[in-house]
């Protein structure tokens, strides 16, 4: 991966140039990080690829996620993510992989009350200092996946604070904006060092935060290679669909086009469309339809299998302007398993054109997945696949260390301070 750096502001001018070389890469060993993101439990994301990748060679206390909003009593959803929290928080710290360590805490669940950050700050400092020691975890690191942490940076005795950024918080439709994008800047005035997932995201953080760097997802490229292999097994639950099988992963939300995936639908019937994913959203449009199959949440680790499974994997984001700054891991995993891929015209996705179709309107789509199925061939599912050699989850994470060893160096040559 080459990237050339502005001396002039730390903005990365261009990456990903596809050829998996840093000079300037670094490993970083031995440190201990303390990381607040989401639950570990969740669905697999960036936050569980970053930290598992650090935890090969450093101590990794990640901190369930300390509540973005205020839970809705009357949502049984809610309810008993309240429970699961509780049954968490008396089980304490559990070790889940070797270096990673998960624990839950009992905060006060009102993100934007300064009663209950002050109550939070103090019992999170007495909490997380009691796991340090028990840990053997000095000369912390402090990361973050969340944009609503500004009071905890500071506060934990950390060397060194990081923010990473994925999304585009204020403009999820269940969090208060206006209070997350002030909490998401304070943060940013405060923390070392940020990275963000695509370049809008970077463009938006940098005049707050000068050390802001672009940090694209990367892939676990051989598991998902699995899919094109002989030995892997196409789940049973959609062996015996009629083909052509086209797939989605990923949450179901109200930024899935359900217009986009019913006019698939109706325009041809004799397609099985597959939907793996947990269900936040009404989706009764959607079974309305006897081809459009959904599955539920299926594990990270299976998801190549199903890969195998489809002919073509489709992203169908509606284009609002939170989409405009995601950058989804499944562009990355379909290509690493070999499937044509047709996708909605985010940034993001525009960057593969070799590989990725990506349209405007639910007429191009269409036809878009119609071309990726008349055209695909074997060896075009293995020249995709190679592509994301240079992709890599150890090669992205290498690069971010490069930047905290940098940041970590520059504050003990100025005696600490930013």
């Amino acid at each position: 991966m080459n990237l050339v750096i502005d001396r002039q502001s730390p903005r990365l001018r261009g990456a990903d140039s596809g050829n998996g070389q840093d000079s300037e890469s670094a490993e970083m060993s031995g440190q201990s990080i303390i990381c607040f993101a989401k639950d570990f439990s969740d669905v697999f994301t960036s936050n569980h690829h970053v930290m598992l990748e650090l935890a090969r060679r450093n101590k990794v206390l990640w901190i369930n996620s300390v509540a973005t909003r205020a839970p809705n009593l009357a949502s049984g959803r809610d309810l008993r993510r309240i429970l699961r929290k509780l049954a968490g928080f008396f089980r304490g710290a559990q070790q889940v992989r070797p270096n990673l360590w998960v624990y839950t805490p009992i905060v006060l669940p009102f993100p934007h009350s300064k009663i209950a950050q002050r109550f939070n700050r103090q019992l999170l400092k007495f909490m997380i200092g009691r796991l340090r020691r028990r840990l053997g975890m000095s000369d912390v690191q402090l990361w973050t996946f969340l944009p609503n942490v500004d009071d905890y940076v500071g506060v934990l005795g950390e060397r060194i604070s990081v923010y990473y950024c994925v999304d585009e918080w204020s403009k999820f439709t269940y969090v208060d904006g206006a209070r997350t994008a002030a909490a998401e800047q304070r943060l940013l005035r405060k923390v070392d060092l940020v990275f963000a997932t695509a370049q809008s995201l970077v463009d938006a953080r940098l005049p707050i935060n000068p050390r802001t760097y672009l940090a694209r997802h990367g892939v676990q490229r051989e598991q998902f290679a699995q899919a094109m292999e002989s030995c892997t097994s196409v789940p049973a639950d959609i062996a015996d669909l009629p083909s052509p099988v086209i797939g989605f992963y990923g949450t179901i939300q109200d930024w899935i086009d359900q217009d986009l995936i019913c006019h698939m639908a109706q325009r041809h019937p004799e397609w099985s469309i597959v939907m793996i994913g947990g269900v936040f959203t009404d989706v009764s449009r959607l079974k309305q339809f006897p081809n459009i199959h959904l599955l539920g949440r299926r594990e990270h680790a299976q998801l190549p299998a199903y890969c195998k499974g489809f002919d073509v994997g489709i992203i169908p984001y509606v284009l609002h302007e939170r989409i405009l700054h995601v950058n989804p891991i499944k562009l990355r995993e379909y290509l690493s398993a070999g499937l044509p891929v047709v996708s909605t015209a985010f940034p993001e996705a525009q960057l593969y054109p070799q590989w990725c179709a990506t349209t405007s309107t639910t007429a191009q789509f269409t036809a878009a997945v119609e071309s990726a199925l008349k055209n695909d061939s074997s060896q075009l599912r293995h020249q995709r696949s190679t592509a994301m050699r240079a992709e890599t989850w150890e090669q992205k994470v290498s690069l971010l260390c490069k930047y905290v060893t940098d940041v970590l160096q520059t504050k003990q040559a100025a005696g600490g301070q930013r």
